[in-house]
C-alpha cells in the first residue's frame, strides 16, 4: 500500500535490494521470502516477531531517492511480492518518464511526494477511510493476522499481545492474536515457526495459572490439548478480553443470541478498515455495561455512557460519602467506595431539575438533582462538571421526548372505539408505596368476563382473619410495617431511595406481608421495566390468548401442580392468573418458553403481587437474576451447581469429598436453586429466602445452601448412601419455620413424603439467614461471576459432547460407519456449520442453529456449506466440477424441502458412497437425476434392499400420518424398491450424461472411463428408442406416411464424427462404431434402420433433440452441433445455457417426451463396462479424507500456496 513519504536513515540495513532504477528502489527485508538470508535473515525474522516490528514494517518496500542525494523516502510497502510488484510497475509506467523532464532535484522530490499523497487521498476518498494516526498500524497488524492464519476478511481481530507459548518445556516468544472467533499464536525463532489456532467454541477451560516457574500465566484447555501462555505485559487485560470472547462463543452454542450479539459489533468492512482498538473499546464498553446493569438491576438494554468519582451528601447521617457516579441513557446511579455504605438509583424519567450549584472550599463543583417526589440529591467533587451536566441534559431531553410520545400514543389508544382495557389507575412508578396506599387498582378483564381475573395480589384476596387471630404475631407484623415506614421517611421511598446497610437489616428481619410484592418489584429492578412498558403485558396476553404450542401444553399440565395446598390455587381465579402470566412470558421469550419450576416461582409471585407485576418479576428473574436457568437444558442451574461445588470445596472442605462420593451436591442444588428453596422448605419460610434473594441476588442462595450443609455436617459425614443424605437434608429443611408468619399453616408437600422418623428440631428461618450472612457473607458477586464463567465453559462443552454422543448413538445402527468415524464426521459437520455462521452463508445462522430442537436438528447446513464438505469428504467430488453434483446430492437429501439438512441426512448420503455396493451407488446417482430441476423430491431414499426409510420430520407440517403410512409400506419385504423408481426422461438422461463425464474429469483412468461412458450412453439411447416402439404405436401409420430422408441420419452421424475429431477424443472408436455410413449401432441397429417406423423415430430424435445428442459422447454442449467437446478436450463446463434461447430449435421440440429408460436398464448397461464397474466399486479411503478435511477446515479455508505462505510468515 502507498504510505505518506517518510525519511529513511539507513536504506541498506537489514534490507536486500531486488530492483532499482535512477529514482526508485524495491527492497525485501532479510529473513523473508526465498533464500531466507542465512544467519542474518534468521536473526532479523526473529527480531521482527519478538519485537513486532513486522506490524509496522512490511517485508517489502519501495524507496524514493534522487540520483545525487543520499536521502531516502519510503513511499510504499507491501505484505506480498504481488502487491509490491503492482506498485513498482505503476511507478515505472506512469512516473519514470515524467521525472526525467525535471531539472531540479527538489522539484522531483516535491512532485513524487505530492503524487503519492494524492494517490493516498484518492484511495481514502473512494474507500471511505477516516484519517487516523493508528489506522495504518492496525490495518497492517490485522492483515498480518489474516495472512499468517489464512483468515478471511470477515474475521475481526480484536487485539494482540506479546507473550511466550510453552511448547513442551521450551518457551516460544511471539504474539497472541485474539479475534472474535479464534485464539491464535505465532512465533518465529531462528528459522523455527510455531502456529496455533484454537476456536473459542472448542475451549473447555480458560484460567489464570500461577506456579513457581510461571507466576503469571494463562492456561487454555480444549478437549485434546492444553496450551500455556506466559510473560504478558498486562495479563489482566489479556485474560479479561479472552474471557469475554470465550463467553460470546459459549452464548452462540447455547442459543441464537450470540450471533445477534456479534452483529452489534463494529464491522471491519473491506472498504472501510477500522482500528482494532475501536473493536476492543466496544467490547470493553459492553463488559462495563453488563457489570453496571448487574450492580443496579437495570434493564438489559441499558448502556453505560460513563462514570466519574464524586461525593454524595447523605442527609440521614449528615455526611459526604465518597463513591462513583454512573450515567447511562436512562439512569443516574451512585455507589459508595465502601460497598455496603450507600447506593442510589435515579431514573431520568423522575428527574425534574439538574443544576450546577455555587462552588466553595467545602463543596467544590457541586451538582444538584431534584426528582418528582421532592427529593434532592447533592453531588460534589465532580472533575468535569460542565461536560457531565451537558451529557445528563442530552439524555433528559431524549427521555422527555420518549415520555411525550408514549403519552400521545396512550391517549390515542384510550380514545379509540375498540378499547378493550380500562385504565382507572396509574402505573406503579418510583413510589410504589404511594400507589399501594391508594385504593385505586388498575383492573382489567380478559376472556370476555368468562373468568375472574386477579386485579390485586392473591394473598390479599384469600387471607382469612377472625377476631381471635389478633395476637402477638400480628403485633410484630405491625411493628415491621412501622419500621419500614420510618425507613422510607428517613431514606426516601420508591426507586430513588437511599439503599444502605439499614435497608439490608430490615430485609433480613423480614418484609411485611403487605409490602412484600412492591419491595420485590423495587429491589429486583422490575419496577423500571414495568414503568417504561405500559400496556405491554395486556397486549401480550391479548395476543397469546387462544394460541397453542408445546409451551402452552406443558403449562396446562403443570397449572394444578403449582402450590396446590394454597387456597388461592384451588379455584379458577388463581389458576387463570397463573395461566396468563406463564403463557404471556412464553410468547415474550420463545427461547425459554416454559420450563418446569417456573410455575412454582410464578405462583408465589402472584400471591404477593398483582398480575402484571408478577409478570415483570418473572421477566427479571428469568432474564437477569437467574440467567439461563429456565431454558430447555437448565444451563444456568447446572453452571451454578458447579459454582456451588467450588464454594463447598472452599468453605466446607471436610464435607466436600464425602458429598462428591455420595453424588448429593448435584441432586440437591438443582431443586434448591431452580425454585429458590420454595419446593423444599415450608412456604412461609421460603418466602423469606425470596425476600433476601430479590435484595442481594444469587449469593443469598449460595450462602443459605452452604449454611444448610454446615449445619448438618456431622450427620452427612455418617451417611452411607445418597438416599440417607437426602433424608437428613430433607428433614432439616422441613423443620425450618417462620414464627413471625401471620399466615395460617400450609401443609408442606415435601414433609408429607418423608418417612416417619424422628422430626428434626425446629430451625428459625431468620436465624438461619443471619447465620448464612455471618459465616459465608464474604462471598462476593464478582467472584461468583468469575466462577460462573469457568463453569459455563465446562457445562456447555459437556452438553455439546452429550449432544454428539446422542446423535452418534441414534444413527450408528443405520449406517456402516464406526462410532469413531461418526464422531470425527460430526466434528467436521459442526465445524462447517459454525464457520459459516461466523463468516456468512446463503442462509441466516439463527435459522440453521437452534439448540431448542432435538439433538439431530440442532446443527444443520445449507447448500453452500454442503458443497464445501462434499468437495472434501465425498468420493465423487472432483475439484472444479463438484458443485453441480453437490447441488443435486443436496437436493436429494433435503427431503422436507427447507433447504437445510441435518447430520443424519448427511451421513445417509456419505454412507452410500463409502460403504454402499455398486447397485446402491448407481441408484443414488440415478435418483439425483430423476428430480426435476425446480422440484424437491417427495419420495423416500432407499438404502439397498433393506428399504431403510430416511425421511426427516417436516418441521412446518404437523401431520405425520403420511410419513407413518409410508414407513409402514416401506417395511413390507415384498416391495421391490428398484421397481418403484420412476423412469428417466430424455432431459434427465442428458443431465445424467453430463454428470458422468464431469465425475471422471480428474480420474487416473479418465480415458477408459470416457470410452466406457460413450458405450453405455449409446446403449441406453438404443434402449430408449426400442422402448418408444411400445409407446408410439398409435403414430406408426403417420410415421410410415412421412418417410424421412435417410440423408438426415447420415448427416447427423457424420456431424458426430466431425465433433469427435475436433475434440481429439483419442481412440474413442475402440468402443463405438467406426463407420457411420454403414453402421448405425451407435443409436440403432441395422435392422431397425431398414424399418421406416424406427427410422422416423430416429430422425425425429436426431433433428429435434440436439440437447441429448450433444452430450452423448462429450462434456460440453454448443447450439450448432450434435456433439461438441470443450476446448481442453477434458474438462466440462458445469453450467450450460438453456435451449429456450436456441433460435434454430424451439424448446418444445428439443426433448422427446416418449423417450425413457428405467433404472434396471441403466444398471444393466453400466455392468457391461468393466471400467465403470471398477470406478463405482472402488473403496473409499475415509480416514485420509477426514484428516485432509481437518487440516483444510482448521481455520475455515484451504492453506495458502507455498510462495504466498513464505511471504506471509511475517506479513
Amino acid at each position: 500500500m502507498w504510505v505518506i513519504p517518510e525519511d529513511v536513515l539507513l536504506a541498506g540495513a537489514l534490507w536486500i535490494t531486488e530492483r532499482a532504477n535512477p529514482y526508485f528502489i524495491l527492497q525485501r527485508r532479510k529473513g523473508h521470502g526465498d533464500g531466507g538470508g542465512g544467519l542474518a535473515g534468521l536473526l532479523v525474522g526473529t527480531l521482527d516477531v519478538v519485537l513486532d516490528s513486522s506490524a509496522r514494517m512490511a517485508p517489502y518496500r519501495i524507496l524514493y531517492q534522487t540520483p545525487d542525494s543520499l536521502a531516502y523516502w519510503i513511499i510504499a510497502h507491501g505484505t506480498s511480492r504481488k502487491e509490491i510488484t503492482e506498485h513498482w510497475e505503476w511507478l515505472e509506467h506512469n512516473l519514470l518518464q515524467t521525472l526525467s523532464i525535471f531539472e531540479n532535484e527538489n522539484d522531483i522530490t516535491t512532485f513524487v511526494k505530492g503524487k503519492v499523497q494524492g494517490i493516498i487521498a484518492e484511495f481514502n476518498k473512494n474507500h471511505d477511510v477516516k484519517e487516523d494516526d493508528d489506522t495504518d498500524k492496525f490495518k497492517e497488524a490485522s492483515s498480518k493476522f489474516r495472512k499468517l492464519f489464512g483468515m478471511p476478511e470477515e474475521e475481526k481481530l480484536v487485539n494482540y499481545y506479546s507473550c511466550s507459548y510453552w511448547k513442551g518445556k521450551v518457551p516460544r516468544q511471539g504474539w497472541l492474536y485474539l479475534s472474535i472467533n479464534h485464539l491464535c499464536f505465532y512465533s518465529y525463532l531462528l528459522g523455527k515457526e510455531v502456529k496455533l489456532v484454537v476456536r473459542w467454541a472448542d475451549i473447555t477451560q480458560l484460567e489464570k495459572s500461577a506456579t513457581l516457574l510461571l507466576p503469571d500465566g494463562i492456561k487454555v484447555s480444549t478437549r485434546a490439548n492444553q496450551h500455556v501462555f506466559s510473560v504478558f505485559l498486562n495479563i489482566n487485560e489479556t485474560f479479561k478480553l479472552a474471557e469475554q470472547l470465550a463467553n460470546i462463543a459459549m452464548r452462540r452454542l447455547l442459543d441464537n443470541k450470540g450471533f445477534e450479539l456479534d452483529r452489534s459489533l463494529p464491522k471491519l468492512k473491506k472498504k472501510s478498515p477500522k482500528k482494532v482498538s475501536a473493536l476492543k473499546r466496544d467490547l470493553d464498553a459492553r463488559a462495563k455495561s453488563e457489570r453496571y446493569r448487574a450492580l443496579f438491576r437495570l434493564p438489559k438494554d441499558e448502556k453505560l455512557d460513563g462514570h466519574t468519582d464524586c461525593t454524595l451528601w447523605t442527609p440521614f447521617n449528615k455526611m459526604h460519602i465518597l463513591g462513583q457516579m454512573f450515567v447511562s441513557t436512562n439512569y443516574i446511579c451512585f455507589t459508595s467506595k465502601e460497598e455496603t455504605l450507600c447506593s442510589l438509583i435515579i431514573p431520568l424519567r423522575e428527574v425534574t431539575i439538574v443544576e450546577k450549584a455555587d462552588s466553595s472550599n467545602v463543596l467544590p463543583s457541586p451538582l444538584s438533582i431534584s426528582t418528582k417526589n421532592r427529593m434532592t440529591f447533592l453531588f460534589a467533587n465532580l472533575k468535569d462538571r460542565d461536560f457531565l451536566v451537558q451529557r445528563i441534559s442530552d439524555f433528559l431531553q431524549q427521555t422527555t421526548s420518549k415520555i411525550y410520545l408514549e403519552r400521545e400514543l396512550n391517549s390515542s389508544l384510550n380514545s379509540s372505539d375498540d378499547e378493550v382495557y380500562s385504565h382507572p389507575g396509574s402505573l406503579l412508578s418510583c413510589s410504589p408505596q404511594q400507589s399501594l396506599a391508594s385504593e385505586v387498582e388498575r383492573t382489567f378483564n380478559l376472556n370476555d368476563n368468562s373468568v375472574p381475573t386477579a386485579s390485586e395480589a392473591l394473598m390479599t384476596m384469600y387471607r382469612r382473619r377472625s377476631p381471635e387471630e389478633f395476637n402477638p404475631k400480628l403485633a410484630k407484623e405491625f411493628l415491621k410495617e412501622q419500621a419500614w415506614k420510618n425507613h422510607f421517611t428517613e431514606y426516601g421511598e420508591g426507586v430513588c431511595m437511599y439503599r444502605t446497610e439499614k435497608t439490608k437489616e430490615l430485609v433480613l428481619k423480614g418484609i411485611p406481608e403487605s409490602m412484600r410484592g412492591e419491595l420485590w418489584l423495587l429491589f429486583s429492578g422490575a419496577i423500571n421495566e414495568m414503568t417504561t412498558h405500559p400496556r405491554y403485558y395486556e397486549d401480550l396476553v391479548e395476543k397469546s390468548m387462544g394460541k397453542y404450542n408445546l409451551a402452552t401444553e406443558e403449562i396446562e399440565r403443570d397449572l394444578h401442580r403449582s402450590l396446590p395446598e394454597h387456597p388461592a390455587f384451588q379455584n379458577e381465579m388463581g389458576i387463570a392468573a397463573l395461566r396468563r402470566v406463564l403463557t404471556a412470558y412464553a410468547f415474550r421469550n420463545p427461547n425459554i418458553g416454559y420450563c418446569q419450576a417456573m410455575n412454582i416461582v410464578t405462583s408465589v409471585l402472584l400471591l404477593y403481587a398483582k398480575e402484571e407485576e408478577a409478570f415483570w418479576l418473572l421477566v427479571a428473574l428469568c432474564e437477569r437474576m437467574l440467567p439461563d436457568y429456565y431454558n430447555t437444558r437448565v444451563v444456568g442451574a447446572l453452571v451454578d451447581q458447579g459454582v456451588f461445588e467450588e464454594l463447598a470445596r472452599e468453605y466446607v472442605p471436610q464435607l466436600y469429598d464425602c458429598m462428591q462420593d455420595l453424588g448429593v451436591i448435584s441432586t440437591i442444588s438443582l431443586s434448591w436453586f431452580l425454585t429458590l428453596f420454595l419446593s423444599v422448605m415450608p412456604f412461609e419460610s421460603a418466602v423469606v429466602v425470596v425476600d433476601c434473594f430479590f435484595y442481594d441476588g444469587i449469593k443469598v442462595i449460595f450462602q443459605l445452601a452452604l449454611s444448610v450443609l454446615h449445619a448438618n455436617i456431622h450427620q452427612l459425614l455418617d451417611c452411607k448412601d445418597d438416599g440417607e443424605a437426602m433424608t437428613v437434608l430433607g428433614r432439616y429443611l422441613d423443620s425450618v419455620t417462620n414464627k413471625d408468619s401471620t399466615l395460617p399453616p400450609i401443609p408442606h408437600l415435601h414433609s408429607l413424603l418423608t418417612d416417619n422418623g424422628e422430626p428434626h428440631p425446629e430451625v428459625d428461618i431468620f436465624k438461619l439467614v443471619r447465620s448464612s450472612y455471618e459465616k459465608f457473607g464474604s462471598i462476593r458477586a464478582d467472584v461468583i461471576e468469575q466462577m460462573r464463567f469457568k463453569q459455563r465453559l465446562r457445562v456447555i462443552q459437556t452438553i455439546e459432547d452429550t449432544t454428539k454422543r446422542n446423535v452418534v448413538r441414534t444413527i450408528v445402527t443405520e449406517t456402516a460407519f464406526t462410532i469413531d468415524e461418526l464422531e470425527e464426521l460430526y466434528v467436521l459437520f459442526k465445524a462447517e456449520h459454525l464457520t459459516s455462521c461466523y463468516w456468512g452463508g446463503s442462509s441466516n445462522p439463527t435459522e440453521r442453529h437452534d439448540p431448542s430442537l432435538p439433538y439431530l436438528e440442532q446443527y444443520r447446513i445449507d447448500v453452500e456449506q454442503f458443497k464445501g464438505l462434499f468437495s472434501l469428504l465425498f468420493p465423487w467430488a472432483n475439484g472444479a466440477h463438484s458443485d453441480p453434483l453437490a447441488l443435486r446430492f443436496f437436493r436429494l437429501l433435503d427431503e422436507n424441502g427447507d433447504s437445510l439438512i441435518n447430520f443424519r441426512d448427511f451421513i445417509s448420503g456419505l454412507g452410500v458412497l463409502c460403504h454402499g455396493d455398486l447397485t446402491e451407488k448407481l441408484k443414488l446417482l440415478y435418483k439425483m437425476h430423476v428430480l426435476p430441476g425446480d422440484v424437491f423430491m417427495e419420495t423416500l431414499i432407499y438404502v439397498g434392499d433393506s428399504s431403510v426409510c430416511l425421511t426427516v420430520k417436516k418441521l412446518s407440517t404437523p401431520d405425520y400420518r403420511h410419513y407413518l403410512k409410508l414407513w409402514n409400506e416401506e417395511t413390507k419385504p415384498k416391495r421391490e424398491s428398484t421397481k418403484d423408481l420412476p423412469k428417466l426422461n430424455q432431459g434427465q438422461f442428458i443431465e445424467l450424461c453430463k454428470t458422468l463425464y464431469s465425475m471422471f474429469s480428474e480420474d487416473v483412468a479418465e480415458q477408459d472411463l470416457y470410452h466406457a461412458t460413450a458405450t453405455v450412453t449409446s446403449l441406453l439411447l438404443e434402449m430408449g428408442e426400442v422402448g418408444k416402439l411400445f409407446t408410439s404405436c398409435s403414430r406408426k401409420d403417420t410415421s410410415e406416411e412421412e418417410k424421412p430422408e435417410p440423408k438426415l441420419c447420415r448427416r447427423d452421424l457424420s456431424d458426430l464424427k466431425c465433433a469427435r475429431d475436433a475434440a481429439d477424443l483419442g481412440d474413442l472408436e475402440d468402443s463405438s462404431p467406426k463407420e457411420t455410413g454403414t453402421s448405425s449401432a451407435m443409436l440403432i441397429s441395422d435392422d431397425e434402420t431398414k424399418d421406416d417406423t424406427s427410422m422416423s423415430s430416429y430422425s425425429v430424435l436426431s433433428a429435434g433433440s440436439h440437447e441429448l445428442d450433444e452430450k452423448l459422447q462429450c462434456e460440453d454442449i454448443a447450439d450448432d452441433t450434435v456433439l461438441v467437446r470443450s476446448d481442453d478436450g477434458r474438462r466440462p463446463e458445469s453450467e450450460r445455457r438453456s435451449h429456450p434461447g436456441d433460435k434454430r430449435l424451439p424448446h418444445s421440440t428439443s426433448i422427446d417426451k416418449d423417450w425413457a429408460i428405467t433404472f434396471e436398464q441403466f444398471l444393466a448397461s453400466v455392468l457391461t463396462e468393466q471400467a465403470l464397474v471398477r470406478y463405482f466399486e472402488k473403496p473409499a479411503d475415509l480416514a485420509s479424507r477426514v484428516t485432509n478435511a481437518k487440516n483444510v477446515r482448521k481455520v475455515g479455508r484451504p492453506l495458502l500456496s507455498t510462495s504466498d505462505y513464505e511471504i506471509s510468515l511475517s506479513g
